[in-house]
């Protein structure tokens, strides 16, 4: 969806520079409540609120801003009406995936997720991200979830490289080499 995308740039950009110009801004804490209210904006429900011409728009910013698990910072609050003002509550999603992305850029980093077949304790963890940031040549945000249908291994994804070694994706290869 190009033109969610078009329409969440300008926001995520004018964020990153109010917490880049803002002394007292943090851009990890930053990137902490706009994924937030990223994921309540996602909320159906909440859309569906929003999209009420009945409700007023300091009641859907009341009931975000109320659902939010701390208290907002007066950065955020400003931004939440900003965004709500301008009737672009859906896209705070792609405002979020834009502003992590303009954050790891000035940190030299990016956000991998590790697809596994089983739980990972924080060893294993730590050690398979040092072993990805010299793969990738990067400093790397590593999340985990678990995906019972890889049968084994593990499945990586940085970005738009994959770097996959699950049993399932070796079983779709042996696969496709015996019907070829």
């Amino acid at each position: 969806m190009a033109e969610l995308a078009t329409i969440a740039r300008p926001y995520a950009e004018a964020l990153f520079k109010a917490c880049t110009a803002h002394a007292g801004a943090d851009l990890d804490s930053a990137v902490v409540w706009v994924d937030e209210l990223a994921a309540i904006a996602a909320n159906p429900q909440l859309r569906q609120l929003a999209d009420n011409p009945k409700v007023t728009d300091s009641e859907v910013f009341d009931v975000i801003a109320g659902v939010a698990r701390s208290a907002l910072p007066e950065m955020a609050r400003n931004f939440l009406r900003t965004v709500i003002d301008n009737d672009r509550v859906d896209t705070l999603p792609e405002v979020a995936a834009q502003f992590r992305a303009l954050v790891n850029r000035r940190n030299g980093s990016s956000d991998a997720v590790v697809y596994s077949a089983f739980a990972m304790d924080g060893a294993a963890l730590a050690g398979l991200g040092a072993v990805l940031e010299k793969r990738f040549g990067r400093k790397l945000n590593l999340t985990v979830q678990q995906d019972e249908s890889l049968i084994g291994g593990i499945r990586i994804v940085v970005g738009d490289e994959v770097l996959d070694t699950s049993v399932k994706a070796r079983l779709e290869q042996m696969k496709a080499a015996l019907t070829a």
